[in-house]
């Protein structure tokens, strides 16, 4: 569960400024990720060094693995190779990436495959992707390739997908802070042809792939993890641009669900609403509550109920977020503007319609300030399906002017001497 945070007045919000200036004193890191082995991430890492390297730029080789594969390593024509270091280990010699050789020759660019590789005992680093934030650190840009059953928080994923627990991982950190992410998508079916013709593993390495990691459903699964893990960086990258410029959203780039949450026992329905609709848009979702100086003085039971639907939400793969603030329909319009959102869903309120018209309607005030995001609202009956109400109630009047200016009129009319006197529009 998070807190929520935004902008009181669309200025650009100093952290994304902050995230770039940091950026700016660090080398900048590019991952070439792909849904399984052999798709084409080395060979498309090396096509790319080799544009920067016809531009001029001062590009190296510190680890490139090429498998033998005669088309990748010719292009490996032209590279300023940085030669390995040997080590021993139990009685063995391998070959590591020479880091201070690396530190000390300085590149602007340099190349560094297999980000999720461990290192041998008496390295500097126990794994690869710690080399590489030493050169990062060091102002040296990196690129590098990595599978996305590498990434941490996909592990459990990985294993009931593939019946495989990954050992060699990589924090998500890693990921989320590379200035660049270029998928290398290739179709389970290209995939398995590649590696039939031999293109990804020695005819015996390729049998045994075949029938415990390369099946079709395997791959398809892993394609979708990797399609969706990049459309939510691309989705992390427009939200910052957003904030950094103080541009309001929606943007109808891309679809993400906001349920809000209250006290009332409809709320763990909505939440399940709001899993659903994602699951058929495929969007991102998330559940908000605004905490409120009133939410201190609700009895336990209802405290409990909050949190307890916002548990919920995260158990169902959702975001839980909490914020503070007084005015609950504006937090909600402010917060959901700041994560570009684009369709809100509400409860309908269980109250009597004249309790509406003396306290206020949430429903009412949210549509009215929502600009372009929709509202969905849905009711506690037993077979409900969510109503688009947006359009309809951002027009409607509020009805507080009306009634207050109706009982000053009856008060002022009561006061005077001589009614008839008191002149009345048609």
């Amino acid at each position: 569960m998070t807190n929520g945070t935004h902008n009181q007045d669309h200025r650009p919000a100093p952290e994304a400024f902050l995230a770039a200036a940091e950026q700016d004193h660090r080398g900048r890191l590019k991952i070439f990720l792909g849904a399984a082995p052999g798709v084409g991430k080395t060979y498309t890492m090396l096509e790319a060094a080799q544009v920067r390297k016809r531009e001029g730029v001062d590009v190296v080789v510190a680890v490139v693995e090429t498998h033998g594969r005669p088309e990748t390593e010719a292009l490996l024509h032209g590279m300023e190779i940085i030669p390995r270091r040997t080590l021993e280990y139990r009685k063995k010699s391998f070959e590591e990436m020479d880091l201070d050789a690396v530190l000390a020759r300085r590149p602007h660019l340099v190349l560094v495959d297999e980000l999720a590789h461990t290192n041998v005992p008496g390295s500097r680093h126990p794994k690869r992707y710690l080399d590489v934030e030493e050169l990062l650190a060091a102002g040296i840009d990196v690129y590098t390739t990595v599978n996305i059953q590498h990434l941490e928080s996909l592990n459990d994923a990985v294993a009931q997908i593939t019946g495989i627990h990954v050992r060699e991982t990589i924090p998500d950190r890693i990921f989320d802070r590379a200035a660049e992410i270029e998928l290398v998508d290739l179709s389970p079916e290209e995939l398995l042809q590649r590696l039939r013709e031999g293109k990804v593993y020695v005819p015996e390495q390729a049998e045994r792939a075949v029938r415990r990691f390369f099946r079709l459903g395997n791959l398809a699964a892993l394609r979708q993890l990797a399609l969706r893990r990049t459309a939510e960086r691309v989705d992390a990258e427009m939200q910052t641009y957003m904030q950094a410029h103080a541009i309001p959203g929606p943007w109808p780039a891309g679809e993400r669900i906001m349920v809000c949450v209250s006290p009332s026992p409809l709320s763990p329905r909505l939440v399940r609403a709001a899993r659903r609709q994602a699951d058929r848009r495929q969007a991102a979702w998330l559940a908000v509550y605004v905490e409120t100086p009133r939410h201190y003085r609700l009895a336990e039971a209802d405290r409990e109920r909050v949190a307890q639907t916002l548990h919920l939400a995260e158990q169902l793969g959702g975001e839980a977020v909490v914020i503070a603030g007084q005015d609950v329909p504006e937090e909600l319009i402010r917060y959901a503007q700041s994560r570009n959102v684009t369709e809100i869903i509400l409860g309908k309120s269980l109250r009597s319609r004249w309790s509406e018209v003396w306290r206020g309607s949430l429903v009412y005030e949210v549509v009215r300030q929502s600009g372009h995001i929709d509202v969905y609202v849905i009711t506690g009956e037993d077979t409900p399906s969510p109503h688009l109400l947006g359009p309809v109630l951002r027009h409607r009047p509020a009805i507080h002017p009306y009634l207050w200016s109706a009982a000053a009129v009856a008060v002022a009319g009561g006061g005077c001497e001589n009614p008839r006197a008191v002149p009345v529009a048609a």
